[in-house]
């Protein structure tokens, strides 16, 4: 069978799929309205499936696939149990499988330097070759939890997921809502985005109480976001993070007194020790001669919340920040970042929530001194704060505005405006969310051509909940691209994502 009927035959098979599982789940959420675990003695089974058709229109270049269309799925299976050892003593075990793939890839998504990889398409084909499908081993851990009267520890070790700024639970919606959004994630995350994502080997401890939570967590990544198997680690990887978060600001919420805020103080060690080039601004000859050279970077930072009642509405203002030091290769390195944000939510019948903040990070001004100024987003997830992930949080100036509504509790909208531009025109355009195979830094950057203005994001998503197990997501993003992106693509500066999604859980 020719290599272009395979693709089709592919599609179309997924294609009915996915309409298939949604058919059959709407007219399961007509009959059921509970969702028992899915049991077998003390073991359970649950399990996720997710579809996303995406619409790309990259920045244009002629004779290359700057739009694109495929589609992109992963199935998670997992089973768990939990073991009373004596009072108070617990041990939990959790196995998961993943089982990502992707159909529909464009075959001319990549362009010479400094255009590179158009879109996320032609970041797959890039990273994962001719492979379209895997299976591998997601997590893998074991965890053991004493639970005392004041205070629980917990020790997990094996293969799991892991969130920075997620160590605490929030009562709050308000409070939760913000750090989903706008904390966690910023530096250590799973890349949940992405159909592959990733995943860490390696030791969690935490001791926690009713307000506050200690957590150390020690671990290596593993292979995986834009290529589809993610079984093996990044050799010569590895990170260190410590964190203390306390609730505070308690106030009566539905006659209950409530934490409606937070603060938290990380500190956080990374190394990559892989022979391979650098991505910074630094003339090519330079970034050769530095191949053989670690990074060794340590990150000091914080953020502080709250949400409060003012008139008749709920407000909210949060702050986040650090700073950087250590080593780049055979370079010193010294950075910072920092984010402001505010919002309200007045009391209408949509519960609209508009808030607006600023971000900013350290970009490089000398490319050819002893010194690294860029301040390096370590491993996140880059999309929970670029939607469209054409940028992430280094070298980076970001003011943004958003609005979101709730008519009810199962839809959910939201629209965001960024305001792009780079925070050092000596720099460079960063792209990416960190280390995720043995042969590419994890990070890209074209040359800024000694522009600032990166453009304007305009978006909008719809989240739907059909019930507790099924969700419908749709998303669009116009890139307005500015001086920068057209000195580098002339041919067409805007660009788009769109896509609608499916998630099935059972």
């Amino acid at each position: 069978m020719p290599n272009t009927m395979k693709c089709t035959f592919v599609r179309m098979a997924i294609g009915c799929l996915f309409w298939v599982v949604a058919f059959t789940t709407t007219l399961a959420a007509q009959q059921k309205s509970d969702y028992p675990p899915i049991k077998a003695g003390p073991v359970e089974f649950s399990g996720s499936l997710r579809l996303r058709n995406e619409n790309w229109g990259w920045f244009e270049v002629p004779g290359r696939d700057s739009q694109q269309n495929f589609l992109g799925g992963t199935f998670r299976f997992s089973i768990k149990s939990s073991h009373l050892l004596r009072k108070n003593h617990t041990l939990d075990w959790q196995a998961e499988l993943e089982a990502p793939f992707l159909a529909g890839l464009p075959q001319n998504a990549l362009a010479p330097a400094p255009q590179g990889a158009l879109g996320l398409g032609g970041t797959y084909v890039s990273a994962s070759g001719n492979e379209r499908a895997a299976v591998f081993l997601k997590q893998a851990f074991v965890r053991y939890v004493v639970k005392g009267e004041k205070v629980t520890s917990a020790f997990r070790v094996g293969r799991f997921e892991f969130s920075d700024g997620a160590e605490l639970a929030a009562p709050d919606p308000t409070v939760a809502a913000l750090k989903r959004q706008r904390i966690q994630e910023r530096l250590i995350g799973p890349f949940g985005f992405t159909h592959v994502g990733r995943s860490f080997d390696g030791g969690q401890l935490s001791f926690s109480t009713a307000a506050s939570n200690l957590t150390v967590f020690a671990a290596r990544p593993t292979e995986g976001v834009f290529q589809v198997d993610g079984l093996r680690q990044v050799p010569s990887v590895s990170l260190v993070y410590g964190a203390f978060s306390h609730a505070l600001h308690k106030e009566k919420v539905a006659d209950k007194l409530t934490p409606r805020g937070e603060f938290r103080v990380f500190g956080l060690w990374y190394r990559d020790g892989r022979s391979i080039l650098k991505t910074d601004n630094r003339p090519a000859p330079l970034r050769e001669a530095d191949r053989r050279n670690d990074i060794q970077l340590t990150t000091i930072g914080g953020h502080y919340l709250r949400a409060f009642t003012l008139g008749t509405g709920t407000a909210d203002v949060l702050f986040w920040g650090a700073g950087q030091f250590g080593d780049w290769g055979n370079l010193s390195h010294r950075a910072g970042a920092v984010a402001v944000e505010g919002g309200y939510q007045p009391k209408l019948k949509w519960k609209p929530w508009i808030r607006g903040g600023y971000f900013r990070s350290s970009g490089d001004g000398n490319p050819t001194d002893n010194r690294h100024g860029t301040f390096f987003q370590v491993l996140p997830t880059p999309r929970i704060y670029a939607r469209t992930p054409f940028f992430n949080l280094m070298n980076n100036e970001d003011s943004f505005a958003s609005l979101t509504l709730r008519p009810n509790k199962k839809f959910n909208l939201r629209s965001d405006f960024h305001k792009l531009r780079l925070s050092n025109s000596r720099d460079l355009w960063y792209l990416g969310g960190g280390a995720f195979q043995k042969q590419t830094f994890g990070f890209v950057g074209r040359p800024a051509n000694n522009q600032r203005n990166l453009g304007g994001l305009l978006d909008v998503s719809v989240d739907y909940q059909l019930n507790p197990r099924v969700t419908i997501s749709g998303y669009y993003g116009h890139i307005f691209g500015g001086r920068l992106v057209s000195s580098i693509y002339p041919a067409g500066q805007n660009g788009h994502l769109g896509y609608v999604e499916l998630t099935v859980r059972f």
